[in-house]
């Protein structure tokens, strides 16, 4: 008997977008190939793992990648940054070569990364084929911020050197232009389904059944909103994240509800109030769900977001002074008016599972 395929899989750690993107792939293609092996590399916690991907895994705890340096879920900390990548491109040959060995050792068929750039050189080297898949490219992202910087154009060039040794750089709707990317293939978007628990919600927060219950959710990078100083806007309910604390009528936290996954509070709620990211977008307009969103104009990948969010979902983006004055019952009132535009279909998680399934099997 042959034995099971093995695909080592790296994630970014950079909140919990990458994630959000790869896990809906990764659970197609095991329903396409039910003994694949898959070895995840990523520092995010295994709960948060083992929430989105399905089965069993094995575990490299290792970041293999920077990001950029966040003192925020909106603030990037460019000189932090910049140091992070000379400080981890200063080795990078021992690093390569670790990687290497890990690799080495393990013996996967395929590597699949969404984004970090480190496995793919690694792969690159070994002759070991490589997927990529994001809707952006730290290259990109660094180039944008930092696009006169010399001292980083030989980091820029092994970036863009690893991402390129993939056989293909799948970019799901929305994603960024890349046009430094010799590989690259558009696909739909990625987003997972959520369930409607309205029902159950309006039982069991006590609510009656006509609020407009705002789901408060940044992503993977904290930021605390000052919700104790908004104004009561009438009829409204948010609910916001366990640890900021709120304690005020209009306010239920997240953990009433910690046994409900979060793509169904998305799914059972009228309006997500987040930041531009992919995963947010993608999973609200594959959803039928309204987003109000604080406008992120500094970062590279936001109007291409944003666009694709109000020409196939429902959408308006606030400036983020509004997120500390709590003026929103304007935004929210317009954001609820507009026509509601019917879900989209995630047509990425088939594309992709279908490519890596390919190359896979081609082994």
């Amino acid at each position: 008997m042959s034995r099971p395929l093995h695909l080592f899989v790296a994630l970014s750690s950079h909140g919990f977008g990458h994630l959000a993107q790869a896990a809906p792939v990764l659970n197609a293609l095991r329903q396409r190939l039910p003994t694949l092996r898959l070895t995840v590399q990523c520092s995010l916690p295994a709960a948060v793992l083992q929430d989105r991907i399905s089965g069993d895994i094995e575990r490299v705890t290792e970041a293999t990648d920077v990001g950029m340096v966040m003192a925020s879920a909106l603030d990037v900390q460019i000189g932090a940054s910049v140091e992070a990548y000379r400080v981890f491109h200063a080795s990078w040959e021992s690093r390569l070569a670790n990687q290497a060995e890990l690799l080495a050792r393990l013996a996967p068929d395929m590597v699949f990364a969404d984004i970090p750039y480190l496995p793919l050189a690694a792969a690159a080297r070994l002759g070991i084929p490589a997927v990529a898949l994001c809707s952006l490219n730290w290259a990109a992202i660094l180039k944008a911020y930092c696009p006169a910087d010399p001292g980083l154009e030989a980091v820029h060039s092994t970036l863009l050197d690893a991402y390129n040794s993939a056989t293909v750089f799948l970019c799901p709707a929305p994603s960024m232009l890349m046009p430094e990317l010799i590989n690259s293939r558009p696909i739909g978007p990625i987003a997972i389904g959520g369930r409607n628990r309205r029902g159950e919600l309006d039982t069991r927060l006590s609510l009656v059944g006509t609020e407009i219950l705002v789901l408060v959710g940044l992503g993977g990078v904290e930021l605390r909103l000052p919700v104790e100083r908004w104004p009561a806007l009438p009829n409204m309910r948010w609910l916001v994240p366990t640890a900021w604390g709120v304690e005020r009528p209009d306010t239920v936290s997240w953990d009433r509800v910690a046994d409900i996954p979060f793509i169904d509070l998305l799914r059972s709620c009228d309006v997500l109030l987040t930041k531009p990211g992919y995963g947010s977008f993608a999973e609200a307009a594959c959803n039928g769900k309204p987003v109000l969103y604080v406008e992120r104009n500094d970062w590279p990948e936001e109007p291409g977001l944003s666009r694709w969010l109000m020409t196939h979902g429902n959408a308006i983006g606030i400036a983020r002074s509004a997120l500390t004055t709590g003026d929103l019952e304007e935004p929210l009132r317009a954001l609820l008016a507009q026509p509601r535009r019917p879900a989209l279909q995630p047509t990425g998680i088939d594309e992709a599972a279908d490519c890596l399934a390919r190359c896979l099997e081609a082994r």
